[in-house]
């Protein structure tokens, strides 16, 4: 049997250096995929999808809303080569009822334990219209190493430099934040996984530096406590959501590789500005996350947080205008108050305004937003910020001896020297 496994393209954050990740959610369900079944994998955002290749089954992961109008292109093109498709991921989670009509069969939650049954259905002609495992999640331990084989490693780089492997340690998470719709999707009860398993798994990364997805690593501190234990010896050099704000957790984490962090950042006070104090003193660098159109937010307030940026030295900051994703809290309230202003999901992207903010005109927070970007970079740019965090990262693999300027799959060769060569 013949499978393959599709990643839609979107459009990129607009004023963002476009690079790319390899993608988390296909490899960790690939791995959940019965070995008997041939997966091809397709990244539409760096190369072409072969739509007259023999297969029997096509599944389309989907991360993000913005892919789903794509994603829906894709089905029908399959469909009508009487080919049919499955869609999984996150933002079908969040749009079943939609997704749903695109779709000969729709799976809804985490795979673990539960794909071989579809690939059983399938084979018998049984396939169901959908498969719900919502609020259903799996038995943690069943979560293995990600099938990063699949990816062509050779496209996720950015100018020479490879890009970050993506893995994650926990799902759930306990923190119900209003622009987030983990609480929907994972479950508001946090789940590590094993430790052994997940230092296996980063072991069997090639790559040295990771991102590690998690929604918060600031969920269980004696969790945080062994897991940057067992990560030192890995020597690999990380990235990842919020660390838990505590000097003892964020020294291990400094110890374990800890690169930099993706750091909210949502008003000016003494609170904002130490934790990102201590994250510097700790030599762990910080990627501000910042949304604007907030309801507390009028201009003077969205000027007065760039220049804030500015002031403590924010080592990358990333802009984004605050997005009514389904099944997120701030969802619900927009609706409710009737602020909604499109449903067109190409628009969900996080540079475009698509509801009425409280206190300017959509078109204000869209200026703004440009303004913000224009305003922390006018320095430099994101390019060159972002030049400078991984320059640190390469001092700091020099200093511990983990540094590969080379790909170490490919054998190195150089031109022979004749006149000093020896006879």
């Amino acid at each position: 049997m013949k499978m393959k496994l599709i990643y839609p393209r979107w459009p990129k954050l607009d004023r963002q250096t476009e690079f790319h990740l390899p993608p988390h959610g296909p490899v960790v369900f690939a791995a959940t995929v019965p070995p008997e079944v041939a997966l091809e994998f397709t990244d539409e955002n760096l190369e072409p999808i072969d739509f007259s290749g023999a297969v029997d089954l096509v599944a389309i992961s989907t991360m993000l809303t913005a892919q789903l109008p794509r994603a829906f292109e894709i089905a029908r093109e399959f469909r009508e080569r009487g080919i049919p498709v499955i869609f999984g991921g996150i933002s079908t989670m969040l749009h079943a009822e939609e997704v749903a009509q695109h779709a000969d069969t729709v799976f809804l939650g985490e795979t673990e334990g539960r794909f071989a049954q579809v690939i059983e259905d399938f084979q018998k002609g049984q396939l169901k219209k959908v498969y719900d495992y919502m609020n259903s999640p799996p038995e943690i331990s069943l979560v293995g190493t990600a099938r990063r084989e699949i990816l062509n490693r050779e496209l996720y780089n950015y100018r020479g430099v490879q890009m970050l492997d993506l893995v994650h340690a926990s799902r759930g998470c306990k923190f119900d934040c209003f622009p987030c719709c983990t609480g929907f999707l994972g479950g508001k009860k946090f789940r590590p996984r094993p430790i052994d398993q997940v230092i296996e798994e980063m072991e069997a990364i090639r790559n040295n530096r990771l991102f590690i997805v998690d929604n918060s690593l600031a969920q269980d501190r004696q969790w945080l406590k062994d897991l940057f234990t067992a990560m030192a010896p890995l020597k690999k050099k990380w990235v990842s959501h919020p660390i838990l704000d505590d000097d003892e957790i964020l020294k291990l984490a400094a110890d374990a590789g800890a690169w930099y962090v993706y750091q909210a950042v949502f008003d000016t006070s003494d609170v904002i500005r130490n934790r990102i104090r201590r994250l510097k003193e700790h030599g762990i660098g910080i990627e501000g996350t910042i949304i604007l159109g907030t309801d507390d937010q009028s201009e003077d307030d969205i000027k007065r947080l760039v220049d804030f940026l500015l002031e403590v030295e924010l080592d990358v900051a990333e802009f984004t205008i605050l997005t009514p994703f389904m099944h997120s809290p701030i969802r619900r309230q927009l609706e409710k108050e009737g602020r909604i202003l499109s449903n067109d999901w190409s628009r969900y992207t996080a540079d475009k305004v698509v509801f009425q903010p409280k206190k300017m005109t959509p078109d204000k927070l869209q200026e703004l937003y440009y303004y913000a970007w224009d305003t922390f970079y006018a320095g430099g740019g994101h390019q060159l910020k972002m030049g400078e965090l991984f320059k640190q990262v390469i001092r700091r693999e020099m200093e511990d001896g983990t540094y590969h300027r080379y790909n170490p799959k490919r054998r190195r060769t150089f031109a022979k020297n004749q006149e000093s060569s020896v006879q």
